[in-house]
């Protein structure tokens, strides 16, 4: 087997995992090829004169924004469906199962703007896997003040009754549009290799008084939007090149999409109950060590 379909499995495996984990899968598939001297792949200019890099990662989160589909394909059957029926009559009452569908689109707009306004100096993030260590480091810190302030004010529910603490968080449905749009800004900075696109929309979730489940399952929803997207921009670029072959694509896409469905199964039970803080350490660890190994070598 050649190097090139080596270094697509291990990208394939190594988004599907990150990409529901909140330590932003970019920013791994930007670090690891450049601390493992992947030129090869990140600085060809196959596609239509550009790196084939960026469309490839695009067709492997594509994989994982299928398998979240199929993982969560009651609730998207039911965004459909409501969507069609507030069409119909016209009306969209918060609070309902409907204002959910409303919300999930409402969520994707700054993200979808931003990165259509923006995609050429974001795309030239890509290229800088030191910048993409540094807001690792920065994207844990998020992690670890968030659930800060979230253990602080669980501290100060404890002399309620159960029932009392449960009023104090909110189900998805009660969100504003204007809350929305707070989650989807959150979700926009996973455009900036190193931060987490699920670990931003959660942590915003969670500053609107939303459960760590409520806010992992809008996370997870407000993704494969976004995603499908990038793909209908960024995909067509690998039939114009030879670097890549169609059934390693496919295969790819695919592995990325299993080992994202296992990780959103194992997500949604962990959030039941734990908390970012484990996520907020490897995020420094793994920041910092980065920094460390390419300072090293840009120094010598």
């Amino acid at each position: 087997m050649n190097l090139i379909f080596w270094q697509t499995i291990f990208l394939a495996l190594l988004q599907g995992v990150t990409e529901l984990f909140p330590i932003s899968s970019l920013g791994h598939t930007v670090i690891l090829p450049g601390l493992l001297g992947w030129g090869n792949i990140e600085l060809g200019t196959a596609c239509d004169g550009k790196s084939c890099f960026l469309p490839l990662l695009t067709a492997l989160h594509l994989g994982t924004s299928i398998a979240l589909i199929i993982y969560f394909w009651r609730e998207w059957l039911q965004v459909g469906q409501t969507l069609v029926k507030s069409v119909k009559e016209g009306e969209v009452r918060a609070g309902t199962e409907q204002w959910v569908s409303w919300l999930i689109i409402i969520g994707c707009i700054p993200a979808g703007l931003l990165g259509l306004f923006l995609k050429d100096p974001l795309e030239q993030l890509f290229a800088s896997p030191l910048i993409a260590a540094t807001f690792l480091i920065v994207n844990g810190a998020v992690l670890f003040v968030a659930e800060q302030v979230r253990r602080r004010a669980e501290a100060q529910f404890s002399t309620l009754t159960a029932k009392e603490r449960e009023a104090k968080f909110r189900p998805l449905a009660s969100l504003t549009w204007k809350e929305a749009i707070v989650v989807g800004s959150a979700q926009a900075l996973a455009l900036i290799p190193g931060f987490s696109r699920s670990g931003m929309s959660i942590v915003a979730g969670l500053g609107v008084r939303l459960t760590h489940e409520d806010a992992a399952r809008y996370s997870f929803l407000l993704g494969a939007p976004i995603i499908l997207a990038a793909a209908l921009v960024e995909v067509p670029l690998l039939f114009h090149q030879s670097i890549f072959s169609p059934l390693l694509i496919i295969g790819g896409m695919t592995l990325s999409g299993i080992a994202a469905f296992l990780s959103t199964k194992f997500l949604m039970k962990y959030f039941e109950t734990r908390r970012l803080d484990p996520f907020a350490y490897y995020c420094w660890i793994a920041g910092a060590l980065s920094l460390i190994l390419f300072l090293t070598v840009l120094h010598r």
